[in-house]
Order: structure tokens, then sequence, then C-alpha cells
């Protein structure tokens, strides 16, 4: 797919991952971003503001992709501003970290909380988006996680909605064929600002550096390296219903 004049929304698009691939779909020639946050909206105006110095038109739009009433107005909003969508990137997500073996924290605020936004989301945004990316064979890619490939993540419940995302992605693809490619990417432990964030830097260095020694390339992957895994996906015209691994090569070792 070639990007100039194309139109995009990144959902979780102001920070890490998605933040990275909208630079990278700007840089690609897109005509037009939308950076939904649903918290950052500073990281959502500020990377909104880097696209435009890319050439792209870009604009921050707050939406929770767990409301689906909001999802559909940003839908509306993205085409009434810029005349059509070609591209949907389902990028935001949300987790709890709860060791697996502590079934009695899995609550039902813990299972609504995470699939409403990591799976019920990602539904919701494919489902208002496909009128319109179906009149330009448009792209959905998905942010899965290798946490959906086997027993590992933040918690049972993060696993098994990535583990839905996956499923999803590969029925969506089905459903929405022959006019709508849908894909996903499944990083492993991506090294962030949020990583940093939520374990302090020191803990954070100390898990990427003892997880890349254990991986094949001897690296983990940054959001870049995520971004470029969509954009493959965005580019191609022939591939859909597929995941990617993101990883360096670690799940070799689960296979």
């Amino acid at each position: 797919m070639e990007l100039d004049g194309r139109v995009a929304i990144v959902t979780g698009g102001g920070t890490g991952i998605g933040r990275a691939v909208c630079v990278r779909l700007a840089k690609a020639g897109a005509a037009g971003v939308v950076v939904n946050y649903s918290r950052s909206e500073d990281d959502a105006t500020t990377t909104a503001r880097e696209l435009e110095s890319l050439g792209a038109t870009a604009t921050a739009h707050r939406a929770d992709v767990s409301d689906e009433s909001q999802v559909v107005a940003m839908i509306g909003e993205a085409v009434k501003r810029f005349g059509r969508l070609d591209v949907l990137i389902n990028n935001a997500g949300t987790t709890q970290f709860i060791p697996h073996s502590n079934l009695e924290a899995l609550t039902d605020e813990v299972w609504n909380e995470i699939l409403s936004v990591n799976l019920k989301g990602t539904f919701f945004c494919c489902r208002a988006a496909a009128p319109e990316l179906r009149k330009v064979k448009g792209a959905i890619v998905n942010v899965a996680s290798v946490a959906g490939h086997r027993a590992a993540g933040s918690s049972i419940v993060y696993a098994v909605s990535k583990a839905g995302v996956l499923q999803l992605t590969r029925a969506l693809a089905l459903a929405l064929a022959p006019d709508v490619r849908v894909n996903s990417v499944s990083p492993g432990l991506v090294s962030s600002r949020w990583f940093s964030k939520r374990f302090g830097d020191e803990a954070a260095s100390a898990l990427e550096s003892s997880t890349a020694e254990n991986t094949p390339l001897r690296a983990i992957p940054t959001p870049d390296h995520v971004a470029q895994a969509v954009m493959a996906f965005v580019e191609n015209d022939l591939v859909t219903g597929q995941d990617l691994v993101v990883d360096g090569g670690r799940m070799v070792e689960y296979v």
C-alpha cells in the first residue's frame, strides 16, 4: 500500500509503540494521522506536533477504546476531517501485574478492565472503522503480545486478552476479506519509558539485560522495532490473517 495521501488512526498513539508507529507512518508519506489517547494528552499532543514537522497533518484525539460510543465518534471525526480512513492500528492496551499463581486476585474488576480495553476495545475499533476501510481496500494491524502465544505475561488476564486479539485478527481477516487486510504483531519485552516508570530505571535495566542475554539476537525490541513490523503489514497488500512475533528470537525456545 502506497501511503501518500492515506489516513491512519493509531490508538494509544502518544507514547511507546504507538508513537513509533505514528512517526513511521508520517515518514512513509501518510497525509493524516489521528493520535488517539485516553490519558496521555501531553504526550499525544507532542507526538502530533512531531508528525506535523514531518509533513503529515496530525491531530490528538481523546477516546477510551473500551467505550464504543467514543470509538464511533473518533472514527466519524477522522473521516469528517480527512475525508477517508485507510489504516487502523490497534495499539491501546492496559494490564495489571498479578502473579499467575494468585488466582484470587483475578477479580471481576480486573477481568473487565483488561478485556474491555485490550480485546473488546480492539473489536470496537475494527467494527467502527470497517465500513470506511472497505471503501479503500484498507488495512488493520492489531498489537498483540507473545503472552498470547504462551503462558507468560504480566497476568493471566492480560495473556488471555492478547490470545483473544490473535484469534480476533484471524476471524476478522476472513470476515473483512477481500476488502480489508487484518494482521497482528506480537512484541516480547519491549524497552520503553513505560517499563522504566513501572519498575524504576535500575530494575528495568536489569530485567532487560537478563532477557537480552537469553535471547538469540542478544537484544530486546525497542518500540521502533515493533513499528517496523507494523509497517510491513501496512505496506504489503497480499498478506492477511498473520501474526509476526518481534522478540529477538526468544520465543523460538518455547516452540
